[in-house]
């Protein structure tokens, strides 16, 4: 598996995994996408939005693209929204000449942008009005990934940008668009579309033999549902498939195999809990079966305690002493937190070191709990530090 920096060894003196060196990683002008994977609800989102302004404020051009829906990458910029066109973040310190941009994916939009590109004005408007496309291009299954792979590929043919990371959305559907090209080609081939596409092709007789040959029951069927407009318009559709779609797949493809560059990081993102760190080995794995350059796991949320050398055991019996002597109670319950937090980094650890142990190669680092949410610009600055900073 291709990996785009060499992983710095751990510490001296810590036993643990290989570290991952996100200050390296982001400083390497050959980093031109970050793609970050991982869970709902582990800071897959705040590592994204933050890995993107430690870039900028250390000169790079960056642009973050969300396909989360989720409004979380605006509300930590400070943006009350976020659309499909990149906006600038207002805050960011350009001083070393970088910039940062972010969006949020919009499938419909994406769409839409591909039927104006590709088709004349009078048969754009022919399809944008069609209720077939206007269906597939909102809620058909599969058309957020396709899109993602389209946005994603024209963002890095603009060139505008020295660097895209990506927040994708929370589960596996994380990895649903590595298989868009493929999924877009048997959409395309499929035995429904060649059947919906026959009336444009060899003229109603033809088509009212296909519907006599067996067809109809399932058309019967659907226009029970959709109503009786439905073939028509997605034959209508269908027939402009070639002509203003046919360079899709292939764009599709070529995005697929600039993801597996060395030019491409993948950012796997968990936290401590095995839920969470069950998802990152399956992320790790399925990137290994793709052949997508891995740089490393963000393990994130962690907690550590303050006083590593004051056993959870020996706060336990000194809090129980005082408790029973009646004396000092703050300081008492100060020792049943402290006991707790220790129990905490303990089952984190084991955790973690589960997932080292599958696997040894995959560098990690590790960033702390914050004490308050992240929604501004200043805790992103604060988790991008943590980020960059060796463990």
């Amino acid at each position: 598996m291709t990996k785009p920096l060499p992983a710095k060894p751990a510490a001296s003196g810590r036993q643990g995994p290989v570290e991952l060196d996100v200050a390296g990683l982001l400083d390497d002008p050959r980093t031109r996408i970050i793609v970050c994977c991982g869970s709902g609800g582990v800071g897959k989102t705040t590592t994204a939005a933050a890995l993107g302004l430690r870039a900028a404020e250390r000169g790079r051009d960056v642009v973050v693209l969300t396909v989360d829906p989720a409004r979380r990458l605006a509300q930590s910029m400070g943006l009350s929204r976020l659309d499909n066109t990149p906006r600038p973040i207002a805050g960011v310190d350009e001083s070393a000449g970088g910039r940062l941009h972010a969006m949020m994916l919009d499938m419909k939009r994406t769409f839409d942008e591909i039927v104006e590109a590709h088709a004349d004005p009078d048969r754009a408007r022919q399809i944008l009005a069609n209720p077939f496309y206007q269906s597939l291009s909102s809620s058909f299954s599969g058309t957020q990934e396709y899109m993602a792979m389209e946005k994603l590929g024209q963002l890095r043919r603009s060139d505008e940008w020295d660097l895209i990371v990506v927040d994708t959305p929370p589960s596996r559907s994380a990895l649903d668009f590595l298989d868009a090209p493929e999924r877009l080609g048997r959409f395309l081939d499929g035995r429904f579309i060649k059947i919906l596409t026959a009336p444009a092709k060899a003229g109603g007789r033809a088509y009212m033999r296909l519907i006599g040959a067996g067809f109809s029951m399932f058309t019967n069927a659907i226009t029970k549902v959709l109503g009786a407009q439905l073939l028509k318009d997605v034959s209508t559709f269908a027939s402009a498939l070639d002509t203003v779609f046919g360079g899709f797949q292939e764009r599709a493809e070529q995005t697929y195999r600039l993801l597996q560059t060395p030019g491409t990081s993948f950012v796997v993102v968990a936290a401590p809990e095995p839920d969470a760190l069950r998802e990152a080995s399956y992320f790790v794995e399925r990137l290994a079966e793709e052949r997508m350059p891995l740089a490393g796991l963000v393990l994130n949320r962690v907690h550590r305690s303050r006083a590593p050398e004051l056993s959870a055991a020996r706060s336990l019996a000194a809090a129980e002493t005082l408790e029973e002597s009646g004396r000092h109670p703050l300081a008492a319950a100060a020792l049943l937190m402290h006991a707790d937090r220790t129990q905490l980094e303990t089952r984190e650890c084991r955790l973690r070191d589960h997932f080292t142990s599958a696997h040894p190669s995959v560098p990690v680092t590790e960033v702390p709990a914050q004490a308050e949410d992240v929604n501004d610009l200043t805790s992103l600055r604060e988790v991008g530090q943590a980020l960059a900073t060796p463990n």
